[in-house]
């Protein structure tokens, strides 16, 4: 496979990934402490981990064809 195909593909896995997981992250929203520091930790949370799962699927884009 290219790799310009692969950045294709990857490119609309991760906008697929980040359309769920912003779905996600704002239903679960709704059952946080209205306190200032649990969603500051909430949301500071979510906001870093989206980057976990994507990780696999960006280095595998960037593979050498």
């Amino acid at each position: 496979m290219s790799p310009r195909l692969r950045k294709l593909i990857g490119l609309f896995g991760i906008l697929a990934f980040l359309l769920l997981y912003m779905g996600a992250v704002a239903r679960l929203a709704a059952h946080v402490p209205p306190h200032g520091p649990w969603q500051f930790l909430y949301f500071a949370m979510a906001g870093v981990c989206w980057g976990v799962p994507v990780l696999p699927l960006i280095s595998w884009m960037n593979r050498p064809g």
